[in-house]
């Protein structure tokens, strides 16, 4: 029996659907295991089908054992339509939030059904991670720690920002990634205080920060982590924003555990930042979830009221960012328990001087 499927369907009569369509494609992947770009799920009390073309039918077969798979031939709505008079649909349930008005306007003129708009379901049934979820995380995030251990050997004074984003995404595919998380962030230097800045052709140089907050994905889950190190020897004021990030995160993360808010996590973290004259350089959240998307909700954020549960998976990753100086993040990607959490980042976090 699938799960995931049981937990939507529990959820239709609070809803008010007879069925749900579902094209939003990590929701796909999530409820079938079809990892194709074209596909919808017709998915009713007794009925679930993943409607695809031509060129997904023999993948779908294998991905989504769980479906009937049906070719859309030359119209999708027909297809549906069937299915609707077939499973007596009064009342059809679409994701508004992953619908664009003119393919709403589309949808409801073609399809004989009340359309029923279920706002983010899918994504809050997503929050917590099954234990297959977990492992795909797990490895992940450990490709992430290897390409860290052998980046530590490539950088260099000379070497550029552009080289170092490159070799970390070069070793990860290497260790088996599917693909990269987000594109590679390098800042080195004075562009150390963008917290999303670009790979650049600028050269490392001999005093500078260099920040690397990279991830990869594997079987469809998303890693993430950060590290900052420095070229050379670190200076006093170096050493000092360094260490009240590193004190930020290690006290944020004593501190998770499941039925906390997560702006009450969040608040560990930017106080000790505050507290130490650097509140107005933490201009971002404290962490974001993690799943098939690297940026998933809830949020350790001071917006975040959510209340955590269980098997969520959260980045940790306070900074401080001066501009003209440069700047600080330290990520880890953690499992949030009962009775604390466990930490998928395995990397050093002690200031690491080449």
């Amino acid at each position: 029996m699938n799960s995931k499927l049981e937990k939507l369907r529990n959820k239709f009569d609070k809803l008010g659907v007879d069925a749900i369509l579902v094209k939003e494609s990590n929701n796909y992947k999530y409820l079938s295991g079809f990892g194709g770009t074209s596909a919808t799920l017709f998915i009713s009390k007794n009925k679930q089908v993943l409607i695809t073309d031509f060129r997904y039918i023999e993948r779908s077969t294998k991905e989504a054992p769980d479906f009937e798979i049906v070719n859309q031939g030359s119209s999708i709505y027909d297809v549906i339509n069937s299915l609707i008079k077939e499973e007596n649909i009064t009342n059809l349930g679409f994701e508004d939030t992953h619908t664009t008005y003119s393919d709403y306007g589309v949808i409801s003129e073609k399809l004989n059904a009340k359309l029923i708009p279920i706002k983010e379901t899918i994504e809050v049934i997503r929050r917590v991670k099954y234990e297959e979820e977990l492992e795909c995380l797990r490895k992940a995030e450990s490709i992430g720690d290897q390409a860290f251990t052998h980046i530590l050997g490539f950088i260099k004074e000379g070497v550029t920002e552009l080289e170092i984003a490159l070799e970390l995404e070069f070793f990860m595919r290497r260790a088996g990634a599917n693909g990269l998380s987000f594109d590679s962030i390098v800042a080195s230097g004075i562009n150390s205080s963008m917290p999303h800045a670009v790979p650049s052709d600028k050269k490392v140089e001999k005093g500078d920060f260099v920040t690397m907050d990279f991830g990869c994905i594997y079987k469809g889950y998303c890693s993430d982590m950060t590290r900052t190190i420095v070229v050379g020897k670190a200076t006093d004021k170096q050493k000092e924003i360094y260490n009240t990030v590193l004190n930020a995160q290690l006290s944020a993360l004593r501190t998770i555990k499941s039925g906390l808010e997560g702006k009450f996590v969040d608040s560990i973290a930017r106080e000790i930042i505050s507290d130490a004259g650097y509140g107005d350089c933490f201009g971002h959240g404290l962490g974001h979830c993690v799943g098939l998307e690297i940026h998933e909700n809830p949020r350790f954020s001071p917006a975040d009221s959510t209340v955590f549960e269980e098997n969520m998976v959260v980045t940790v990753e306070p900074g401080i960012y001066i501009p003209g100086f440069g700047g600080v993040r330290i990520e880890d990607m953690v499992i949030v328990k009962n009775d604390g959490y466990v930490n998928l980042t395995s990397s050093p976090k002690e200031l690491i001087e080449l």
